[in-house]
């Protein structure tokens, strides 16, 4: 027991009041001499111990409501257990839907295992149904009503999307959290071994959350999927165009499989490939034959294994004419062009189609016509072309710049006006030359060019690299390749020249994949892809487009987008396999295949040990989840003290007008 306001006891001094007026202050009758009593009405006395009894009671009311007040203000508790929030229980079944359930009959097996669950519950216990895929979908509020249980897990179906156990336990985690409430999870699944986070700590579901799995497949099941396609998602020449598949085959002996490359429904071509046993074998097609424009794509394979949907994957692709690229150089110099043109044209797959214009001739064309140009070594452009170009590259445009003897001449670099340091020159003998020591291998120009120790470089000519992005360095510093943003679009500043003068970077094998690779990075080639995975993003405008509507229609030819959605969204999730068109501003359409995560296809389950130790991490100490729900608060007595002071001032009310009834009756 306590007190709120434990001052207030002081009040208990008030007590003493009562007691002096009581027993220290008593009334004392003096006898007096009266000469007869004759006259006198015979009346009798009380006797001084019935009085004495009387006055005693008086004075214990009056002490007990001085007490009690003091003790009401004092303000009195007791703790005592409450029903905390914790002591609620909720039965949680959660179904899983990912893609693995798809295999043979898992799914209606999941759906009678949830279903047994809740039937075995008691009827007044809360129950709430959920999904799991990726995330953890609610498809019930917590409730008692049997029949909307039923239906909830009735009408769950297997998604596209992959299993995450570590998701399932941090979204439980946080509903336990948030509820307070002690939760008993069932969870029915083919419990997939690939749904597994990366660490085991993941797993952990907190002390107020029992476990309880319902695996509906035991043994790991043979399959065979497609795994994988590499393929252009642009193709300029059919007859270049490559297609590599992976075909795997996962829990179960080796076997012979068709596979077929299928291009707008029509079988194009077929081969056979032996598939060694838990193995992978890989089929290339050397050319996909398809008409203008987009066309759907896939590759087949005959398993007929309990899991179909893995054996295809779709993979979308663009055929198009070579795009054009503007090369302007000096018109004394040509050598530049000799080696862009070879390396241009050397590529597996050309996307561009050399248009070459000396500086005094590059007045004559529209730079807005050319997804990216070049500007090889050159001094002077013409006032209206550079005042063109700049607008061109500011909405979106594409720049390349090498830098050499002309261009130093210059001053500053054109388009960008950044002012040249000085040139750097060191003679061809001996060791008087620089390497680049310092390549970033992420960038999209590098990628595929190695090798770039062995290129000697006998001048550059460097400028700031303020604002940009060195991709390449050489050995003293010097920033060899810069990538900077120019408005909406790009430029790429190469700090020597390609007429294998101020270098020898022509005649290495480098050279070819960078021009290859740095035009396709400055053309957006490298921006698109011929299939994503399911639940994989795309950003739907860039900042100038905002405003701008975009659609997005469906495998079902249905818009994925509200009308609100379509004008504001920066980007779109795909939760479900299949061709999608987005249809963007100024007539830039793409589409996009989109495929299930094969790390579904493997259809192992979690081996019985590591699901009987997430159960027991699951299942707690008993007396901790009763400590933690064992909630005591303070109960105020005040109330109950001012009943008890109503009722000792009636008594002394009631005594009090006793006691004076029986004054006024002996006076």
């Amino acid at each position: 027991m306590g007190f709120f306001a434990p001052w207030f006891l002081a009040g208990l001094a008030a007590v003493a009041i009562p007691i002096y007026f009581h027993l220290l202050r008593q009334q004392l009758a003096n006898p007096r001499p009266f000469s007869s009593l004759m006259f006198f009405e015979r009346s009798t006395q009380s006797s001084i111990r019935h009085r004495r009894l009387r006055y005693l009671a008086l004075l214990a009311a009056r002490l007990a409501l001085l007490i009690l007040l003091a003790l009401a203000f004092a303000g009195p508790y007791v703790l005592r257990p409450v029903a905390s929030a914790s002591e609620r229980s909720l039965l949680l079944v959660v179904v899983d839907r990912s893609f693995s359930m798809r295999a043979a009959d898992r799914m209606e097996r999941a759906r009678q295992e949830a279903l047994a669950v809740l039937g075995a519950r008691p009827a007044a216990a809360l129950a709430q149904v959920a999904a799991l895929d990726a995330q953890l979908h609610l498809l019930t509020e917590p409730t008692t009503n049997a029949a909307e249980l039923s239906a909830a897990v009735r009408s769950i179906e297997p998604t596209d999307e992959r299993s995450s156990f570590g998701e399932l336990a941090r979204a439980v985690r946080a509903q336990a959290d948030s509820s307070g409430a002690a939760i008993e999870l069932h969870l029915v699944s083919d419990m997939q071994r690939t749904s597994m986070p990366p660490g085991f700590a993941d797993l952990a579901l907190g002390s107020r959350v029992r476990l309880r799995l319902h695996p509906v497949a035991e043994t790991a099941e043979p399959n065979f999927a497609v795994e994988s396609v590499m393929a252009p998602a642009s193709i300029f020449d059919p007859a270049k165009a490559r297609v590599q598949a992976t075909i795997s085959g996962l829990n179960g002996p080796g076997a012979r499989r068709t596979v077929s490359l299928v291009a707008a429904g029509k079988v194009l071509e077929t081969q056979t490939v032996e598939v060694p046993e838990n193995g992978r074998a890989t089929v290339e097609f050397r050319s996909l034959p398809v008409p203008y424009g987009f066309t759907r794509c896939e590759v087949r394979i005959d398993s007929a294994d309990r899991l179909p949907g893995d054996d295809r994957f779709q993979f979308a692709v663009e055929r198009a004419d070579p795009r054009p690229l503007l090369f302007v150089h000096e018109a004394r110099e040509s050598r530049s062009l000799l080696y862009f043109r070879s390396a241009l044209e050397s590529a597996q797959t050309p996307a561009f189609r050399l248009q070459p214009a000396s500086a005094d001739q590059a007045a004559s064309f529209d730079p807005a016509r050319f997804p990216v140009i070049v500007l090889s070594d050159v001094e002077a452009l013409p006032g209206a072309f550079e005042q063109k170009l700049k607008q061109h590259i500011r909405d979106g445009g594409a720049l390349l710049i090498a830098g050499g003897p002309a261009t130093a001449r210059r001053g500053r670099l054109p388009v960008l006006e950044e002012k040249i340091l000085a040139s750097r020159y060191a003679a061809r003998t001996g060791e008087r030359f620089q390497t680049a020591s310092a390549v970033d291998p992420a960038h999209p120009s590098l990628r595929l060019a190695a090798g770039w120790e062995a290129v000697k470089f006998f001048q550059v000519v460097p400028i700031e690299a303020a604002g940009g992005r060195v991709i390449a360095r050489l050995a003293d510093g010097t920033p060899l390749i810069i990538d900077r943003a120019f408005g909406e679009g790009r430029v790429i500043y190469f700090a020597s020249s390609f007429d294998n003068i101020a270098n020898d970077f022509p005649l290495h094998p480098s050279f070819v994949p960078f021009v290859e690779q740095t035009v396709n990075s400055l053309g957006r080639l490298q921006q698109r892809t011929s299939s994503l995975v399911v639940g994989s993003f795309v950003e739907l405008r860039s900042s100038a487009e905002q405003g701008q509507a975009v659609e997005v229609i469906g495998p079902e030819s249905s818009r994925a987008l509200s009308l609100e959605e379509a004008a504001r969204a920066q980007t779109f999730q795909f939760v479900r396999e299949g061709f999608y068109e987005l249809r963007r501003a100024s007539n830039r359409n793409e589409m996009i295949a989109v495929n299930a995560d094969r790390r579904e296809s493997d259809l192992a389950p979690v081996p019985q040990e590591t699901l009987a130790l997430w159960e027991n991490t699951a299942e707690g100490k008993p007396e901790a989840s009763q400590a933690a729900g064992a909630t005591r608060q303070p109960w105020n007595l005040w109330w109950y003290l001012m009943l008890l002071v109503a009722a000792a001032a009636l008594l002394e009310s009631f005594v009090a007008a006793r006691y004076l009834s029986i004054e006024r009756e002996v006076a």
